[in-house]
């Protein structure tokens, strides 16, 4: 094995991108080293990139832009440092690949240093010209998805290139307890905060089941007694697995540890850029993994949506996992960073 590293670069927007990376720097030997705005004392911690006084949305303001790039607003200090940061690390340490989840800027900045670069790929419409340059550019694609999950759209060439890697999360959780009847609603980072009045309508209509909200999430005026709302918790993880059902959007993160967890899943997928979650819902949809509707349901719908996720087959959603996936992504990653730079592309 090299004992050059490999770099990952992690994108701040939503919760899905850390815990990917942390799973396969956990199955990696000490070889992965993170590098992201936010990671602090885990690896290189790198200035943020958003513009001050904005949410992010992926939009920076430029009317000159090149085509074969999606995010780069100019005259921004923040981008300077850190671009100079990531260079120097690539100086200094001489990676033997770097990984990408996600950032086109970030990927073209990599070859141009000279360093084989892995494109970590979500599902979605991404036919657009700086999406297919990272790809062409990319010594090979990960796919943090089963290929059943796949957008129609995607093109021949693309699929070849990826290596699809279901299952990568951090450890395998199973209940530490057994409370029947648990509906969990989970909201995610990338998104809006639940609306809790909605889902207060939603457990009253339901008085039989207890329903748990993580993620943030706004205070109803009137709490009923089955509904608990606990905001950010420390493990996602474990209260998916403690719940009997579990409502949420199609993010991979999510849909990752829903399936991890061999949990039924009403999804409502949220509007996303290049369809991302639209994509992966259509899959589950198709595969008969997860109940799926583009909006939150009427109070009076929740009944028979219970019934039909509860009623949906387990081994519609094992197909879709792979409880190895972290260490299978790892040791595919290691695999390349070990290969000559000739053999490089038979191995990705």
């Amino acid at each position: 094995m090299t004992h050059q590293p490999i770099g990952y670069y992690v994108h701040h927007h939503g919760a899905g991108h850390l815990a990917r990376a942390k799973a396969i720097a956990g199955e990696a030997a000490g070889q992965v080293v993170l590098m992201g705005t936010g990671i602090g004392s885990s690896g290189l911690d790198l200035t943020d990139d958003r513009i001050a006084g904005h949410d992010f949305d992926g939009a920076d303001g430029s009317e000159a832009r090149p085509n074969a790039l999606h995010y780069a607003p100019l005259y921004h200090d923040g981008i300077r440092s850190r671009v100079a940061a990531i260079a120097q690390w690539i100086a200094a340490h001489r990676p033997a690949l770097l990984v990408i989840d996600v950032s086109v800027e970030i990927a073209m900045l990599a070859r141009l240093a000279s360093v084989p670069v892995v494109y970590v790929r979500l599902n979605g419409e991404r036919s657009d010209p700086p999406h297919l340059e990272a790809f062409r550019s990319a010594a090979g694609l990960l796919a943090p998805f089963h290929k059943k999950l796949e957008a129609v759209s995607t093109a021949p060439w693309v699929r070849a290139k990826t290596r699809y890697l279901p299952g990568i999360t951090t450890r395998p959780v199973r209940s530490a307890q057994h409370t029947a009847n648990v509906i969990l609603v989970v909201i995610g980072r990338g998104g809006k905060p639940g609306d809790g009045e909605t889902i207060a309508k939603a457990a009253l209509r339901c008085p039989q089941w207890e329903w748990r909200v993580i993620g943030p999430c706004s205070s109803p005026l009137r709490i009923p007694s089955n509904l608990k709302i606990f905001g950010w918790v420390e493990d996602a993880e474990q209260a998916i697995a403690d719940a009997t059902l579990v409502v949420g959007a199609a993010g991979d993160g999510l849909v990752g540890s829903v399936l991890a967890a061999d949990q039924p899943f009403i999804c409502v997928p949220e509007d996303r850029p290049f369809d991302e979650q639209l994509a992966t819902a259509r899959g589950l949809a198709a595969a008969g993994a997860a109940v799926v509707i583009p909006d939150w349901p009427t109070p009076d719908q929740w009944p028979a949506l219970i019934s039909q996720a509860l009623a949906f087959p387990d081994a519609a959603r094992r197909n879709l996992h792979d409880p190895k996936g972290a260490s299978a992504a790892a040791r595919w990653l290691c695999e390349l960073a070990s290969a000559s730079p000739k053999n490089l592309e038979q191995v990705a």
